[in-house]
């Protein structure tokens, strides 16, 4: 069982910066692929960030492209999502998830959850 936990939210006013990242309790961490999802109140959960096993590849939601960077140091079992130039609609609760099969934009593919952690972008 992978149990993933995340940490690095708070409250910012807009235009700055958070780093939220993502420890693995496993140490084969580096089979996984990874991504980062949020969601808003009120609002379907919803594709921020994903990366390959290694590091490789990444891929974003238009609406993070540019000022979201997906990082990952597999020696520390750790996926990182540092946010820039942040905006009152980047609040929401962010979401680590782990896959072993496939690096995907699609959340129904990812079989580990963290518990969430919450960014808030005043304005």
């Amino acid at each position: 069982q992978v149990q993933l936990v995340e940490s690095g939210g708070g409250l910012v006013q807009a235009g700055g910066s958070l780093r939220l990242s993502c420890t693995a309790s496993i140490s084969t961490f580096s089979s996984y692929r990874t991504g980062w999802f949020r969601q808003a109140p009120g609002k379907e959960r919803e594709f921020v960030a994903a990366i390959s096993r290694l590091g490789h590849s990444t891929y974003y939601a238009d609406s993070v492209k540019g000022r979201f960077t997906i990082f990952r140091d597999n020696a520390k079992n750790t996926v990182y999502l540092q946010m820039n130039s942040l905006k009152p609609e980047d609040t929401a609760v962010y979401y680590c998830a782990a896959n072993l099969k496939l690096y995907t934009t699609d959340a129904n593919e990812y079989d580990y959850w963290g518990q969430g952690t919450q960014v808030t972008v005043s304005s």
